[in-house]
Order: C-alpha cells, then structure tokens, then sequence
C-alpha cells in the first residue's frame, strides 16, 4: 500500500489504523532496526523470535494510559537498554578457541543458542558452559553471573543426554540438514516464510558493492523477459517463485529416521540405551545406531534383527554428526558445504517470522522421508512439549499472568510487552493447529453425542466451538448468518479491551479461523467455567440477549475506566422483572470471576454501536443523506456496528464543530456587548439541525482568520475553566458552552464528550421511562453516525484516491485503507457508485478495477465456503479445481471429477459417524457449473454489497471490467487459503479446463487474531517522524534507532513495524549520503517484507523499488534494473499494467537504462510512463511535465532533436501554464530547450554538408553522449521524491562527481 507522503512519512495519527491485516505499509507506521550486534547472532532462542503481523497502534486516549515516553523520556530510562557489551572466549572441544561478543542482560541460554548456530559448534546441543571449573544456570542473565566479565573463559562441557536431550539433538541435526531446503515454507510449516530477494541480488548486497566498484560500465545484459515489457498481455505465473540454486540441497544422507526397534527394552535402557536411529547413507550404506546417555554408536542391529552390541567401527560420539561424518565421506563434505552455505545467508531469511505466512503458490516437491515430521504428526505433540515442563500449556494463566507483570517504567514495559507479544504468538499457532485438527476430524467432541454442527471440542487447553447457531442462541439475529459473523466482532471488541489495557480487566486469548469452510473460534479457557453452569456464573450482563440482566458494582468500576477512550456510554436497561439495571458495556457482554479471582469479560460482539445503514428499525427515519443513498437496507444479519476507527473520526469531526460553535458564539457575545450590552440571553446557539454534514455551521473563517484563530483558543481556555469547575467562568461563558455541547449531541454540558450507548436499537433491550430523552438523543447520534459515514468519510476516501493520496494496488490494500477510514467492507458497492459518478473518473480507474475484482472475489468467497461445506476430505481438490475452473476457466462445461474414480471398494461401507460437521455425504459441489456461479456471484454482490455487476462469466467480466484472471486466481486463493501449483495455466483455453485436480496442492487456514503492540517504540518512532518532518534529520535517525532497538526488544527480528522502521532508517541514510548503511537497512527491510507481509504484497514491491534506487546509487547498476523488473513483473501480476504506480516504476526503469545508453528499450519505459501519468495524473500536471523532459533526454541522446524538441515543449508549456515564467523549473526547461535547437542547427549544418559534398565531405564525428551517472542519480531522486537537504560539501554524494546533493 503506497502512501506518497511516505516519501518523508508523517507522523502516523495514532488511530490511522486498528486493523489487525493492516499492513503496515503506507504511512511509515512503525518498524524497527538493526539488531544490538549480538541479537543477530542470537535473537533470543528461535522460538522467541517469532510472531506478528500488524497494525498501528490504537489511539492512547485521556491519558488513560501510564506517561507516555516520547521526546520527552529521560536519559537514564533509555540507558538501561544500551548496556555495553563485552567479550567472552569460548574454548569448546576440537576446535581453536574464538570470542563472542555478549551483552549483560542476555541469559546464558543465548549463548548456547548462539553456539548451536555457528557453522564450527552448530552440532552440539546437549552441554553447559562452565567458568573457572563452576557451570552457570541456564536461565541466569550474564549480568548476575559472578566474576564474568571481559575476556573471561567460557569452556564448552559435554554433558550426558537423555532421552529429552537426545530427542532434541536429533531434531537439531535433521534442522541443520534441511536448513535450506524451502518445503516448510511451502507448506507453511514452523513459521517458516519464503524470500527471494537472493536471486536478484545474488547474495549479499555489502560485499557485491566493494567488489563491482571500478565496473561502473561494464557491459551488462538489461533486456528484460518480453513479458515485463510495456504492452505484454502475457501474465506468466512461473516467475513469481524463480527457482533458487541453493535448493537442490547437497544431500548429506538419503534417509534418518527412527528406528522400529524402539523404544529399548528393560535389559537395554539399564545400559544407557535411550533410542534406536536407522540411517542410510549417501553410499547406500545402512546402518544402526544407538543413541546413549554417553553419545552415539554404530550397533549390529538389522531391519530384522536385534543386536544391540556395537558394530565396528567402534567408535562412540557426543554428536551424531561426528559419527555420520565418521562413517560417510559424502556425508562429511557435503554437510561442511551445506554449513558454510547456510551460514552466509542472510539471517532475515531463516529466522522463524511471529506469525506463519502462507504461499498461494507452490512448485511440485518430491516428497522426502523425515523422521521427524512424522514424529510430530503422530504423537500428540500440542505445542513445544520439549521445552517446557509439565507438558501442556496452561493457556489462559500464561496469558492472564503476561498481562499483570509491573509495567512502571521503561524495562518493565519491555519486558512486558514482549511476554505477551510472544505468549499471544504461541497462542495463536497453537489454536491454528487444534482449529484444523477439529475441522479434520482428529479431536474428540466433548459433546459427541449431540449432532456435528453443535459439538465443541477442547484441545491443548483451548476450547472450540463452530460459527453455528446452536440451541437458536442468535434466531432474532440472522440465524447461522449472524452466528458467522459473531466470532469477528468479538474479536475485534477484544482487541479493543486488550489495546485499553486497564489493570484488574482481563479478556480471553482468542483466535478465528476460517479453514475448509468452516468458522472456527478457539479461546483460552477461565478457570472453573467447565464445571458450572453459565447462569450461575455470569455475575456481568446477559445470556439470554437482554430478558434477565445483572450487574456488578466491581465490574462497572473497571468497564467505567474503559468508557471514556472507547466512547461507551453508562447507561440503565430494564430487565425481566422490570428492574432498573445498570451497564457500562452492551447487555451481551457477561462478565465472569473465574476461580482465580480475575475478573473476565466475554461475548464482546457489540462493543461498538450498531450501524443504522444496515439496520432498519420499524418507525424509526434515517437523515436525508443515507436516505437518498437507498438506506437503511436489511442486511442478513442484525450485527452489523460501526467500526471503532469511525466512532473516533465522527467524535473527532464534532469536537471540531463544538469548537467552531463555541468560537462563534463567543465573538457574537464580543460583538452585541461593542454594539449594545444588554439583552444576548444565549447568543441564539445555532438550532441543532445544523449538522456536522452541513457546511453552513463553520463559517467562523468569514472573520479575519485571526480572530476566528484566536477565538478557538478562547474556547479551548474556556471549556477548561468550565470543566475545572472552579466558578472562575462567568454565567454567559458557561452558557455558550452548554448551547455548543448541545448543539454536538454531548452528555455533559460543561464539557465536551461524545459517548455511545451500544444497546440502543439491541432487540429485546428495554430502557427505563426516565432514560427516554437520553435514548432519544443517542438515537439521534447513532442516525448521524451513520450519515457521517456516507457524507464524509466515503467522499473523503474518494477524493484521497483521485488525489493519489493513498494507492491501493490490491483487494488487501483497499479493505485496509477502507477501514483505516471507519468504512465497513459491506460499504464497497457504494464506495465504487461514488468513483462512477466522480468527475475524475479517469483518474480513478485503477480504484474502480480493484474494487470491482475485490466485489467479485468477496462475492466468490462466501458462495465457496457453503460450497466446501458440503465436501468430504477425499474429494477436496476434485471440489475446489472444479471450483475454480467455473470461476475462472474459459471451458464452457467443465466436469468435476468424483473421488470414487480411483478405487473401487468391495462393500459400500454404512455411513460413517465421524463426518466434518454439517457435512453429509454429498456430491452436490460436482453438479455447479459456470453459468450458474456467475449468476450467483451477481447476485450475491447485488444482495450484500448492492451493486450490479454487468457480467454472465468470466470472459465478460474480464472484457467489461478491464481484470486479470491471474489477478482473481491470487485474490481468492488468498482469501481462502488455496494453494496451487506453481505452472502456466491456459484459463482461455476453450477445449480443456484450466485446473486438474491435480494442481490444487493443499488448502490453509486463514487465521484472525489480536496483534500486541509495542508502545514505548511506537512512541519512539512517532517522534523520530516528527523530528524528521521538521527537518531534524540526525535526531530523527537516532530516534529512529532507539525505536527499533525497542522494536525488536518486544516483537524479536522479525515484524511488520520493524519492516517499516528499517525502510524510514535506509531512506534516512540515503539523504544523508552514506549509501552503504542505506543498502544494508533497505536490503532487511525487503527481506522483512517478503518474509512477513508476502513475496507479491505491494509493500514488497514498494521496497524492492527503494532497494533498486540505492543499488544504483552505489553503483550496482544490473542488480538495480533486476530489482526494478522483478519490481515491475510483480505489479503486472498483482493489478496489471493500468496503475500509477506503473508510472513511476516505469520512469526508474528508463532512466537506469538510459544511464547505460540502452535508449530504444528506455524510450519504450519512458513513454508508458507517460501515457500513464497522462491518464492518472491529468495532461497538464507537472508529473507529466517532467515525464516529458525525460523522455525528450532519451531523443537528444539518439540525436532525434525533432522529437526532443517535441517533448521538451510540451513540458515548457506545462511548466508555464502551472508556476509562471519566473519558476527556476520554467527557466531550466527554456533553456534546455535553447541547448536541443542548437543542437538540432548543429546536426542540419552537417546533413547539409554532407547533401552538398557527397561523401568527401570533412565531417567532425557526432558525439552521442551517453548522461552522466550524476545527472541519472539526481533524476531518479527526483521522481522518487527525495529532496536533499543542503549537507556540507565532504559528504557530497560518493556517485556524483559533480557538485553534492542539492
């Protein structure tokens, strides 16, 4: 997702984005950085590297919150992070002693992680690390560890192993070997990731960049494949995963694998035997051998036959590698390869990222036997049994305990903050895989009795249950429809309660999977709710949705400290009995003392008032504005609320109109005492029709600007005074303020503040005769609520769009955008009807093609997952290639092929108990065809996102809307969590289907979960912004650091914020003239992004476009152009050539080529570009006047002076008609213009000589110059929007010759 101030990034607002999918792309939103030296030797142990994928930070609100650092954070508090490091020497056997740098609050378990990474100790595992003769304690900080301190001896010991042990040392060995085998990634497996960047760089940008410096010119190839060229309607799939030479592995052994001998027997076990390994070796040598407590041997076993006595050789090993490379050359000099390989890669590209990414695509892989894959399959490992003691987690106490550790100062918060980051990570993987266990049918119901769409399930101390309506719990709600939904919304309302973070409040962990059709929700369970009833239990609102509702005064205490930042309003309702009962939340959400004393609450899917749009109440007449836009429309379910980015946008629009009401009132208060003093009871506050949508309340500005300036902060004193309530503020004052709060719909009258009531509209809610005028006022509040999303905020998204203020290039990017503005996904068809009757349509086509594509997919989507419902596990890729060849296929009939075709059984077998919830044997799914998804597709978005689509298949909606079938094949496989194969796909063909099932490799969940964020960086990297904005360049980067060193003190290595600080720090270095450090922090922030976000995400190919521009910058000149066409061929597949963002790629791209004289293919980029900014941008904006110039460089470098001239004109009439004939940009292109005429004479003069003496003539030769690699730097910079501030002249550019950065 592009944002173009991303150039120099504002400082996001703080409640830009709450999604949880919000990439964080776009406004610079937090990153982080360089690790501290030894974190990237270490991390911390792998798994404490992992997880998230993420949103900004949610609005810190009133100061709920402790202080909040910033700018303002004393030294002292920072310092305790930047502990200096110091040196060890680390003496390990059968090696030369070597130091390692370590820093004091690292634990001693790092450097064990550390020794177990490098390429020479990487095959130990099981030792203890001892000094002067004492062994230190695993989990100690080295800060405690007595007498340790620079330059100390740390002496490897090999300890004895047991089972645990040897277990761990296998799987570390099997780790090693398959270390750059990339099938975990592929099957999305251990949090694994792909990356590419690699194959385009070769290697590691640094050490390329000192080599190729004197090569500036060489020759180099820079014909792109025919399919990145401007004009290609080819769309091949292939290139999207290049194939990577390192993975053909070496192969070290051709099997390992646990042998059939196990486990020993008594006899056996009483000599220190604890596992039996089988092996063959590359040589097709089998072997047996004994894991004991002393190390590995070879015994006499066979297949067949037990023998455990030791075979010869009889040599005993503490490591299984010594012993493998004892008895197998290959294997010895193969996995010393595979170790130097493994250890230059970039460590981005292996450390496990915090939440598992999953490829839409994949090659075919052979499938390899593992042993411990197989290990793990089919034992009832739940979640790092290995590492933790008493075997299962306790969920809910590690996530409950996480969240009170002290959070006083700024170590404490860290330490925190990170605890629940990685709890929640684990939480999340682990729900993940109890959620597919359930759905594939390997966890036992703890109602099995009941039928399959009522049971529930618990596993791993996480219970499930299934988006069904079960016993009618949501009849008056939309049925199953409502029940679907439900899990989402109260996911959201638990990120919300989590992000307010209010000490004594507790929620559950809770995770959403969606995975072969099926909702699942998995949540952490509250100590003692399986053994009671739910009536006894909830002490906190409603079960039955509003008839009997109780309260408590604890909870409304707590709930009372969240009101103000989430705007919930406390309010009475009447229950059963007629009683008057008092909330502070809606009437579902329950609120239950579990039998550990916390206090929980649950059921949070109304935390947010509902959206009246979508809900019409009998009786009740929405404001003109949602009237004439055809609302309120019956929705299928009766939950749908406003988003909470909405409810903080229209409290933030009336604070302003209060202000602006306040302001006017006081200067006609100034104006009637000049004038006459008496009478102006109440200055006439303006009747309270006048809207926030009505532009005739601030017309304050009509004044001289000064004083309506003044007069707001008049108010702002005023309403301060007031609230103190110190009687300071005289009568009349307080007067105007309690006309303007009324006036905004405020519930106090001395102040502003703005609440909602989340049950006003509930069905089944009663309110109290004395409450009637405050309901009535909320009723009127939520009506405006939902007119403001129509009449301000969709028009505003419009126009940002047809301003290029943000640029969604995908279905993703859009949604995230589309919420980050409070608008609700069920907006969609209204949001594309207002880019229809935008007068800049044509500038808006690229929003119209993503939004029609994203209609069609969602559309798709819903239809699919009813359609996999009905599908048993044998006939899944039969169902889903049939799926998509009806969909996307061109074949008129395809024929879906039933799984019963490949093996006949002898007897029909009775029907089976144990089916997928909700599935009967049924083959429904084979009977859809083309013509009747298409017609269910239309009808679909007409019926949810009422819009019409004007298309009967495929090829029309292609032909009509101006898609890509590839484009459609990513969307909905990302939304569904397909997996194909990787291959050319012929979807036009029509005499054969597109799909086999064949090429249907495996459907993914789609996973939905809270993201824990890490506040005192954000704070950080807010202010580093800030500095930067204004200017502030090396305190902004320093900022910027620290924010990063926070960054990845909470999240580890790997994280979206992280991605987005490292892309400001590289952009930063870039403009201070050190390219070097500008590479290496842009090189990670690639890789981060591929790792994260996804190999094709637009941010991905937002970075590898910095990476290109600083890799031309140090002279790299074929690597920037391989970047800048994986760039280019990655947006083709991702939209299509029809984008802005083309423009600019495009413009990079010539230019480099021109740069190595290249001018027929540069001219080719060069005038794309300028088509496309012609049409995005309008003919007479200066984008196309500078599009304009470069093109007329390329003509003058073929000598083509007429076409020059052309060009160069075309942009000197823009430059005129836009800034004047005083404008330095006018002067520069008049005078370029002077330069190419006499150029032009020049060549005349010469043709003209020629013409006259035939070919005698005395001819000086013709200089093509090719543009200085200077003059090319400073035309990329400017497209790509860097201005460089004066800086003195030794830091000139490293490139430019000729004068520094300007």
């Amino acid at each position: 997702m592009v944002i173009k101030t991303d150039e120099l990034p504002a400082a996001a607002p703080a409640d830009s984005a709450r999604e949880p999918s919000s990439q964080a792309g776009g406004k610079g939103r937090p990153g982080a950085a360089e690790l501290p030296s030894v974190m990237l030797l270490n991390g911390d142990c792998p798994e404490s590297l992992k997880k998230e994928e993420g949103a900004a930070e949610p609005p810190r609100e009133n100061g709920l919150d402790e202080a909040e650092p910033g700018e303002g954070t004393t030294g002292q508090e920072v310092i305790v992070i930047q502990d200096t490091g110091f040196s060890v020497k680390i003496l390990a056997p059968g090696i030369e002693p070597f130091s390692l740098q370590v820093s004091p609050q690292e634990m001693v378990q790092e450097i064990h992680q550390v020794l177990m990474d490098r390429e020479d100790t990487c095959h130990r595992t099981c030792f203890s690390l001892h000094l002067d003769g004492n062994m230190l304690d695993h989990f100690s900080e080295l800060r405690s560890v007595e007498g340790l301190q620079e330059g100390s001896v740390l002496r490897v010991v090999e300890e004895p192993y047991t089972v645990r042990e040897a277990r761990i040392h296998v799987r570390h060995v099997r780790d090693l070997l398959k270390s750059l085998d990339p099938s975990d990634a592929f099957n999305g497996v251990d949090c694994n990731s792909l990356s590419f960047l690699s194959v385009f760089t070769d290697g590691d940008l640094g050490d390329s960049g000192k080599r190729k410096k004197g090569l500036e010119m060489d020759p180099i190839d820079c014909t792109p494949p025919e399919y990145i060229l401007p004009g290609s309607r080819e769309r091949p799939l292939c290139p999207l995963q290049p194939q990577n030479r390192d993975w053909k592995p070496l192969q070290c052994l051709k099997v390992l694998t646990m042998s059939g001998w196990n486990p020993p027997p008594g006899n056996r076990k009483m000599h220190g035997d604890l596992m039996y390994l089988f092996v063959i070796t590359a040589e097709d040598r089998q072997v047996s051998i004994t894991a004991s407590t002393r190390g590995f041997y070879l015994n006499q076993s066979t297949a067949y036959h037990f023998n455990p006595k030791p075979a010869s050789p009889r040599f005993l090993s503490h490591s299984l590698v010594e012993l493998l490379n004892q008895i197998s050359p290959t294997f010895k000099k193969n996995f010393a390869a595979l170790q130097k390989k493994r250890v230059q890669r970039h460590p981005f590209e292996r450390i496990a990222t915090p939440f598992q990414v999953y490829s839409w695509t994949a090659p075919q892989a052979e499938h390899a036997m593992d042993c411990v894959r197989a290990e793990d399959a089919y034992t009832s490992r739940l979640g790092y049994e290995e590492h933790i003691p008493g075997q299962t987690r306790d969920w809910n106490e590690e996530l409950q305990t996480t969240r009170e550790l002290p959070r006083k100062n700024l170590p404490e918060r860290l330490l925190r903050e990170r605890a629940i980051f990685k709890v929640h990570s684990d939480f999340t993987a682990a729900a993940t895989r109890g959620a597919m266990a359930v759905i594939d049918g390997n966890v036992m119901a703890i109602n099995p009795s009941e039928e399959t769409k009522m049971q529930m399930f618990i596993w791993n101390n996480i219970f499930f249950s299934l988006g069904f309506d079960v016993r009618d719990h949501y009849k008056d709600f939309g049925g199953d429809v409502a029940a679907y939904v439900a899990p989402t919304n109260d996911l959201n309302g638990v990120r919300t309660y989590n992000a307010v973070d209010v000490e004594g409040l507790y929620t559950l962990g809770t995770v959403v999977v969606d995975y072969r059709g099926y909702r699942v929700t998995a949540q952490s369970i509250i100590p003692g709710i399986l053994e009671r009833d739910q009536e006894q239990s909830v002490i906190y609102g409603s079960i039955d949705f509003g008839k009997t509702v109780v309260s408590h005064p604890r909870y409304l205490e707590l709930l009372e400290r969240t009101s103000r930042p989430l705007k919930i309003l406390r309010h009475r309702v009447l229950n059963d009995r007629d009683e008057e009962v008092e909330l502070c939340s809606s009437v579902e959400c329950k609120g239950i003392i579990g039998n550990d004393g916390r206090h929980y609450i649950l059921d949070l899917l109304r935390t947010f008032p509902p959206d009246l749009n979508f809900l019409p109440v009998p009786g009740e007449v929405l404001p003109e504005e949602c009237t004439r836009a055809g609302f309120p429309r019956a929705h299928r379910h009766k939950l749908c609320c406003l988003r909470q980015e909405l409810v903080d946008a229209f409290v933030e629009h009336r604070y302003l109109l209060f202000m602006k009401l306040a302001a006017l009132q006081l200067m006609q208060q100034k104006a009637s005492k000049m004038e006459t003093p008496p009478s102006l009871e109440n200055g006439d506050p303006p009747p309270s029709e006048s809207k926030p949508e009505d532009p005739s309340a601030p017309e304050v500005g009509s004044e001289e600007e000064g004083s309506s300036a003044s007069g707001l902060a008049k108010v702002k004193e005023l309403a301060e005074t007031i609230a103190s309530d110190d009687g300071t503020a005289d009568p009349r004052s307080r007067e105007v303020i309690r006309n303007a709060c009324k006036a905004v719909g405020s519930i106090s009258s001395t102040a502003f503040d703005v609440r909602f009531n989340p049950d006003i509209f509930s069905p089944g809610v009663r309110f109290p005769e004395s409450c009637q005028e405050e309901v009535r006022d909320q009723k009127q509040l939520l009506k405006d609520a939902a007119a403001f999303l129509l009449s301000c905020q969709i028009p505003g998204l419009v126009k940002d769009f047809a301003d290029h203020a943000v640029l969604p290039m995908d279905g993703a990017t859009l949604a995230e955008v589309m919420r980050q503005r409070g608008i609700n996904m069920r907006y969609l068809g209204k949001v594309l009807d207002l880019v229809v009757r935008s007068p800049a349509r044509d500038q808006l086509d690229h929003i119209y093609k993503i939004g029609i594509g994203e209609l069609i997919t969602r559309s798709a989507k819903h239809i699919f997952k009813t359609y996999l419902q009905g599908v048993e596990l044998s006939g899944l890729s039969a169902a889903i290639s049939h799926f998509l060849n009806c969909f996307l296929s061109s074949y008129p009939n395809p024929v879906a092929h039933l799984p019963a075709d490949e093996l006949v059984s002898k007897k029909r077998n009775r029907r089976r108990r144990n089916r997928p919830p909700g599935a009967a044997d049924n083959t429904a799914w084979a009977v859809m065809t083309p013509q009747e998804l298409w017609k269910n597709i239309c009808q679909e978005a007409k019926n949810y996102f009422d819009f019409s689509l004007e298309c009967e298949t495929v090829d029309q909606a292609v032909e009509t809307y101006g898609l890509q079938k590839i484009t459609l094949l990513r969307e909905i496989s990302l939304k569904t969590g397909i997996q194909i194969l990787l291959k050319e796909y012929s979807f036009d063909s029509r005499h054969k289907p597109a799909f086999t099932e064949e090429d249907v490799l495996n459907i993914f969940p789609v996973v939905k979960h809270v993201n824990p964020k890490a506040s005192d960086a954000f704070h950080f990297f807010q202010s580093g912004q800030a500095k930067v904005q204004q200017g502030f360049l090396k305190e902004g980067c320093e900022l910027i650091n620290e924010a990063l060193n926070l960054f990845n003190n909470v999240y580890g290595a790997m994280h979206v914020e992280i991605c987005a600080c490292l892309r400001l720090l590289a952009r930063l270095h870039y403009i201070m003239g050190d390219y070097a450090e500008a590479l290496s922090n842009q090189q990670k922030a690639v890789l981060m992004s591929e790792r994260v976000m996804g190999i094709e995400h637009p941010n991905t190919i937002q970075e590898y476009t910095h990476l290109a521009l600083y890799c031309f910058a140090s002279s790299q000149l074929s690597t920037a152009l391989s970047l800048l066409y994986r760039a280019r061929y990655l947006t083709l597949l991702v939209f299509g050539e029809d984008h802005p963002e083309v423009a600019l790629l495009d413009s990079n791209i010539g230019l480099v080529l021109h740069g190595v004289m290249e001018c027929e293919l540069s001219l080719r980029f060069l005038e794309n570009a300028l088509a496309v900014s012609t049409k995005y941008h309008g003919p007479k904006s200066l984008k196309v006047a500078l599009s304009h110039h470069l093109v007329a460089r390329v003509y003058e470098s073929k000598a083509e002076f007429r076409s020059a001239l052309q060009h160069e004109k075309e942009g000197y009439t823009i430059y005129k008609t836009q800034l004047g004939e005083d404008h330095e940009k006018t002067k520069e292109s008049s005078e370029y213009l002077k330069c190419l005429t006499q150029q032009a004479v020049a060549l005349q003069r010469t043709m003209n000589e020629i013409y006259r003496n035939g070919s005698s003539a005395n001819i000086p030769p013709l200089k093509f110059t090719a543009p200085s690699m200077a003059s090319v730097l400073e035309q990329l910079n400017v497209i790509n929007g860097i201005l460089f501030i004066p800086l003195s002249l030794s830091r000139a550019s490293k490139v430019t010759e000729g004068p520094g950065p300007l």
